[in-house]
């Protein structure tokens, strides 16, 4: 979508594609000596937003041609609900016009380094120098906001190649991740597993630093939705399981009918709070009183569904799981069990919990019944299945106090191992790129939490876009 100078805010998004400004900054110095240079200029933000329009929603504003103009712009993206902003220069413009308003606004800000033509010819005269002199721009507005300790992306390239709108559109998908993060709700029921250190952050600075919202829910909630939700809906999911899934002959009608109304109880309960990440700590779940059995299988439904998870009351992962989803699509959430020299690799795994829509597809995905001494509560139907084999990127957030957060990754793959026959939980065997010798030094040296994402492919460049838009530190290991 492209659109000129005009903003239209909606209460409903029809698309993930990342959706971001083109902010055109000029300045009216040059109006009275080149006659037409707005409406030239103006047209050249156009065409270049429109070569972004393949994989992104674009919005060009109007060239902005001083302080005032570049705030009513800035406001306006913020009202059309623009996820980033990507700063042009169309002439030289005075980096103090554009300082506060950049320093002032959450959008993530991605400076591209460009000019209309991107050769210098001969047959270039005053006129052609002054169309072609953004750099100036650029350098002094990238001083503004290094000065104003503004987090930016900077792109320099030629705008007609395929490697600048690669550029954008991967800054876009970060930007997008960030400014979801701003408005992200997460569900806590009952409270996070006492002791627990590593998975704890003062959900206040998390709201005022990053954005995600923690709240605290009653388990009776829960229990409440679980018993509203009607017989057929039970029906249709079961149904479902049996079409998709291997079941376990052992589990009974009501082990089944239970967590298919635990898994819809919880999805309404989300759905209708506006959380789209959640965390059932199996401690406030047992000891409620209410709850038959754990819903370990409703956690791997509800995460291929898109809802993010985090184990034993964790809402830092189950944020980040929401940005794994924005910004690569489809996330695991797992931790590192145990170690294997042999295979110089980390057994991944959790207590039951999976995204099975990441399982490997030669073979089948199971519905099991699993006793489990974890809860005192009675078995709990589990997913069990093996994680997609190749490239992956483990990630894992750190809260370093004073506003201050920490991305740590790790590249490696997935192996092609055998099964686990005693293993009743979904598993995978991660060999870090660099050995688990290495990985495990730099993980733990640098404070990596036991809980993880996990996203196919070797995607920490992605991440640490990511990290530049948030402003938080990533350390790869």
């Amino acid at each position: 979508m492209i659109a000129i100078g005009t903003f239209t805010a909606s209460a409903e998004r029809v698309t993930t594609r990342p959706r971001i400004g083109v902010l055109g900054i000029m300045q009216e110095l040059y109006d009275a000596m080149l006659p037409g240079i707005t409406e030239r200029q103006g047209a050249y933000a156009a065409e270049l937003g429109a070569t972004l329009g393949d994989a992104l929603d674009v919005v060009v504003a109007a060239p902005a041609r001083d302080r005032a103009d570049i705030e009513a712009r800035i406001a306006e993206f913020e009202r059309a609900g623009v996820e980033g902003v990507l700063v042009v220069m169309l002439t030289y413009g005075p980096g103090m016009r554009v300082a506060r308003a950049l320093a002032q606004t959450r959008l993530p800000i991605c400076l591209a380094n460009v000019q209309p033509v991107p050769t210098v010819t001969a047959d270039w005269d005053m006129a052609d120098l002054t169309y072609n002199q953004g750099i100036h721009g650029a350098q002094d507005t990238a001083n503004a906001m290094v000065r104003a300790g503004r987090p930016f992306t900077v792109v320099t390239d030629d705008w007609h190649s395929e490697s600048f709108a690669t550029a954008v559109t991967q800054w876009a998908r970060a930007a997008a991740a960030v400014t979801r993060w701003h408005s992200l709700k997460v569900a806590v029921f009952g409270y996070a597993m006492n002791g627990m250190g590593d998975i704890r952050v003062d959900v206040h600075s998390l709201l005022r630093d990053l954005g995600p919202q923690v709240d605290a829910l009653a388990p009776g909630a829960l229990h409440r939705a679980r018993l509203a939700v009607p017989e057929d809906d039970v029906r249709a999911l079961i149904a479902e399981e049996d079409e998709r899934f291997e079941i376990d002959p052992r589990l009974s009608d009501t082990e089944r009918e239970d967590h298919a109304r635990m898994q819809l109880g919880l999805e309404q309960l989300l759905s209708g709070g506006g959380y789209r990440a959640y965390s059932t700590h199996f401690g406030a779940i047992a000891e409620d009183g209410r709850f038959a059995r754990l819903p370990l299988a409703a956690a791997s439904s509800l995460m291929a569904k898109g809802f993010g998870f985090g184990a034993e009351g964790d809402p830092l992962t189950a944020a980040l799981m929401c940005a794994g989803f924005d910004l690569l699509g489809e996330t695991q959430f797992t931790e590192m069990y145990a170690m294997d020299f042999e295979r110089d690799a980390m057994l991944m795994s959790h207590m039951g919990e999976g995204n099975w829509a990441m399982a490997r597809d030669d073979r089948p995905v199971r519905l099991i019944k699993r006793p489990l001494g974890i809860g005192g509560l009675e078995d709990p139907p589990t997913f069990l299945f093996q994680y997609a084999t190749g490239p992956v990127t483990l990630a894992s957030l750190v809260v370093l106090g004073d506003g201050r957060y920490r991305l740590v990754a790790s590249e490696g793959e997935i192996l092609d191992s055998e099964e686990l026959p005693q293993l009743e939980m979904p598993y995978g065997f991660f060999r870090p790129d660099n050995g688990v010798r290495a990985c495990m030094d730099g993980w733990l040296r640098y404070g990596g939490p036991h809980h993880q994402v996990l996203n196919s492919g070797r995607v920490a460049g992605a991440w640490a876009r990511f990290c530049e838009a948030a402003g938080i530190e990533l350390v790869r290991v």
